[in-house]
């Protein structure tokens, strides 16, 4: 089986250095022919290791050893397991589901073999990070994940904007990085070991022992330190500031790396690290306030984003954020959960976002859109979907994820607890607001893209990369990309209906932890009584009538009343501004690091480089140079009596100094 576990991260990376090296010879077909190929066959093995994995067998072992060192080993080395297998099966269905889609997105695009490229070698990296069964190959894959991220961001590298989001993304991880890799560098200095096993055994010992430099308990340390990298690369409050900002990159990654891999990548790091942050309150506690700031606030930006992928990318903010509270709960497994049933209806929605800004000539201003229903009938379908299940209405995915970490929250019994309850529940009626928002202004009401665009101030205006030229005459896509969208839309139905196994049938086994004290998944399996029933109960509770009320009154305000929205933006006044101007962070952050940054730069150009470095290091040493010379010049003039008056006053200045000797 070995062989096997192998081939699943290879595969893929076989193809990416096919494409990136060969793509000229390959050409278009080939490049997406290898590239599928090895997602194919990463797809078609992790399906086999599933069905393997459920029979009892289980692996943890290292594959070589890179390097040792005073007793520490550095290793390459797989850990397969139920929440093992889970992660492959979402990653490299969606990440296939991908590669299909971008023929057709990507058809015209004069990058096609690179992107390829990148995107099985993201895909690559993702598998290493979620198999690895120690620290260092986790870290390797967390790394490359962001790396790949930043290219894929800034793939139209042409685009100053590209350029920016880019950046900004690469910035904000390496913050979160540097608390991950010191929680990593703890663990190696108190454990003595980065094996998931040996450092999970040691856990009793590390919880009572104190961090030297703070004086914390040195497992409450481990463990924010290691959340601090998940706020970090899952787009936490306040280090959520990137994720929006990446929709510049084409929308094929947007669904692949911002809906189901990377960004639950700190998802499945803390669900794996549960052994430790069971027996940290303080930790958890910390966990379920990021992730409920989070939930609330960002949802609250979604129903004021006009740019389509943009709404998409608020409420993976949103959602994330209910799989950070989870966490917090201890209810690991709903995080989990959560994570698969989101990966497939929020890449419907960014997958069907990419499919109206090609019918639409990539316009992506929903101002610019409306009355798209009956043109694009596969599309608007298979998005229906996606904001149903997002919104968290039954029958369809999302309703049995989010009602069961709304339920987790609430018998939490860590502090912050009940301030995540009331985030959780508002952020309910938001989700349906801002998801049927989306439907209704899309694909509803008056077909405003055959109406001249203007500018704020009534004019013409000119739009530049994501804008239309000229008329547009909307049309479904073609079938490779609608395709794509169907085979996700099933799964966005019916992945929540498997919640009898996955959280209550002891699906995950000993691959998550949850300490006696923390009783709530114990009491939420005592009162399931099966799917209809949960759905039976779900339509008698306040989430789904706020998720109902949020939905009715998207629809009263773009469909029933469609000038309400400008009155109310004008009535909300300091509020409306708030939201348009996301809580200020990005003005913040231009301010002050990107501010200081430049006047930084200003201080070391004015006074280090031309003070210190021009003034002092080069003038002043040349100066100096001049100066001696001049004064050399004085004694070296070429005149004979000049030499024999300073020979004869040096022989006097000799016989002087030996007679005072003497």
């Amino acid at each position: 089986m070995k062989t096997l576990y192998l081939l699943v991260p290879l595969a893929p990376l076989a193809g990416a250095i096919l494409a990136g090296f060969f793509g000229k010879i390959l050409g278009r077909t080939g490049s997406h022919v290898v590239t599928i190929l090895g997602v194919a066959i990463s797809f078609v093995l992790s399906v086999l290791i599933y069905q393997d994995v459920q029979a009892g067998n289980v692996f943890n072992g290292a594959v070589y050893t890179w390097m040792e060192s005073g007793g520490l080993k550095l290793e390459i080395g797989f850990l397969i397991d139920p929440l093992t297998v889970l992660m492959m099966l979402v990653v490299t269905f969606v990440s296939l589901m991908v590669h299909v889609y971008t023929i057709g997105y990507m058809a015209e695009d004069p990058g096609y073999q690179r992107f390829f490229s990148y995107i099985s070698l993201f895909t690559f990296s993702m598998l290493m990070l979620v198999m690895a069964n120690n620290f260092v190959q986790l870290f390797f894959g967390w790394e490359a994940v962001g790396l790949v991220s930043y290219l894929l961001i800034g793939f139209w590298y042409t685009r100053p904007t590209a350029i920016y989001a880019n950046l900004k993304a690469f910035l904000v991880n390496r913050v979160g990085d540097f608390g991950f890799l010191l929680g990593i560098a703890l663990i190696a200095a108190y454990a003595g070991s980065l094996d998931y096993a040996t450092v999970f055994a040691k856990r009793s010992e590390l919880a009572a022992m104190t961090e030297v430099v703070t004086g914390w308990p040195l497992i409450t340390a481990v463990c924010i330190c290691l959340f601090i990298g998940a706020m970090g690369k899952s787009a936490q409050f306040p280090l959520h500031v990137w994720l929006p900002d990446s929709m510049e990159g084409p929308t094929p990654i947007s669904a692949l790396i911002h809906a189901a891999t990377m960004v639950t990548a700190g998802i499945f790091m803390v669900s794996r690290m549960s052994p430790l942050f069971e027996l940290s309150d303080t930790a958890l506690s910390f966990v379920i306030v990021i992730g409920a700031i989070t939930t609330l606030f960002m949802a609250l930006i979604a129903i004021v984003q006009t740019d389509i992928k943009r709404v998409v990318a608020y409420s993976t903010l949103s959602q994330l954020g209910y799989m950070t509270m989870a966490l917090g709960a201890s209810a690991y497994s709903v995080a989990i959960f959560h994570l698969m049933t989101h990966a497939f209806f929020k890449a419907v929605l960014f997958l069907g976002a990419g499919s109206v800004i090609i019918a639409m000539h990539h316009e992506q201003d929903m101002r610019r859109m409306g009355g798209l229903r009956k043109y694009m009938p596969i599309t608007y379908a298979t998005m229906l979907i996606g904001a149903i299940a997002n919104a968290g209405l039954p029958p369809f995915a999302g309703f049995f994820s989010k009602d069961s970490i709304i339920e987790a929250v609430h018998l939490a019994q860590v502090p912050g607890a009940g301030f995540a309850y009331f985030c959780a529940l508002a952020a309910v009626f938001v989700g349906g607001l801002y998801s049927f928002r989306l439907i209704f202004f899309t694909f509803h009401g008056k077909e405003r893209f055959r109406e001249p665009a203007h500018d704020a101030h009534g004019h013409d205006a000119h739009h530049g990369d994501h804008g239309h030229h000229g008329p547009v005459e909307p049309h479904e896509t073609p079938k490779v990309v609608t395709v794509p969208l169907i085979l996700l839309a099933i799964p966005a139905i019916a992945s929540g209906w498997l919640i009898g196994t996955v959280l209550y049938g002891n699906w995950f086994g000993t691959s998550l932890t949850i300490a006696e004290v923390h009783k709530g998944m114990a009491t939420m399996a005592h009162e399931f009584h099966g799917v209809f029933g949960m759905m039976a109960h779900g339509v008698t509770t306040l989430p789904f009538w706020l998720a109902l009320s949020g939905a009715a009154t998207a629809w009263y305000l773009y469909i029933v009343r469609p000038d309400l929205p400008a009155v109310i933006k004008q009535k909300s006044g300091v509020l409306a501004t708030i939201l348009e101007e996301k809580y200020g962070f990005d003005r913040f952050n231009d301010w002050f690091f990107a501010g200081g940054a430049r006047l930084l730069g200003r201080g070391l150009w004015k006074g280090g480089d031309q003070v210190v470095i021009d003034g002092v290091m080069v003038n002043g040493s040349a100066a100096a140079v001049g100066w001696i010379s001049g004064l050399v010049r004085l004694f070296q003039t070429g005149r004979i009596y000049q030499y024999a008056f300073g020979m004869i006053f040096g022989v006097f200045a000799l016989l002087t100094f030996w007679f005072a000797r003497a």
